[in-house]
């Protein structure tokens, strides 16, 4: 079975700042829920640094990573937006903003300085990043009486660390439900582990699929995205 691969995401927001022949070129890299937070971000930047000769922007959204835009502001066409983009394609990521913010130093750099200086300013903060895998998970559920929701909890809690699967917290109703998301090509292990596990009692349901990171904390309290 092939595995499709979708674009991964960064962990964290990060600045960093690179100077080349006295110009600063501060770099802001920020994962984005939502591609309507980067207008909000890329404002907040600008007024932050008024005094900046150029905030240069690159953004790229969707699942495949099939958004992109960038900006020069200001700078030499091709110069800043661009070089942007393409380490931001190179890398293979989404959902990710960048803006770079360049205080001119009084030496003109040309425009492969320029290309080069905002390119590795980027670099440098997403390497400080961390990257965040993605892939297409299916959200699966069991239903057990309240009595046995402990003992699976932790064979769940057990089975999730050892796979690229997330466990929700447990809800309870009639029954208590338990719900992981789970990488398509497990669903088959999982079936057969809990089947194991309960001599046949407990059946898997599975529900929707998404394109989502698999956290850090694999037991999560809300679905990851």
């Amino acid at each position: 079975m092939t595995t499709r691969r979708y674009p991964s995401t960064i962990a964290t927001s990060v600045e960093h700042e690179l100077v080349v022949k006295k110009s600063r070129f501060l770099a802001h890299v920020f994962p984005l829920q939502e591609a309507t937070e980067a207008e909000a971000i890329i404002a907040s930047i600008r007024r932050r640094h008024w005094t900046a000769s150029h905030n240069c922007v690159a953004l790229i959204t969707g699942q495949l990573g099939d958004h992109a835009r960038s900006s020069d502001d200001g700078e030499p066409a091709g110069t800043a937006g661009a070089p942007l983009l393409e380490v931001l394609r190179r890398r293979e990521l989404t959902d990710v903003l960048v803006v770079v913010t360049r205080y001119f130093g009084g030496v003109k750099l040309g425009t492969g300085g320029l290309a080069r200086a905002y390119a590795q300013a980027a670099s440098e903060a997403l390497d400080a990043a961390g990257l965040v895998p993605r892939q297409a998970l299916v959200r699966a559920t069991v239903l057990v009486p309240h009595a046995d929701a402990g003992r699976y909890d932790h064979l769940l809690r057990e089975w999730v660390s050892r796979h690229d699967a997330a466990l929700e917290s447990t809800t309870y109703g009639a029954q208590a439900e338990l719900a992981l998301w789970v990488s398509a090509a497990d669903v088959d292990q999982l079936t057969t582990d809990l089947a194991a596990a309960s001599s046949g009692a407990v059946r898997l349901t599975l529900g929707e699929e998404r394109i989502m990171s698999i956290p850090r904390d694999k037991s999560c309290a809300s679905p990851p995205r």
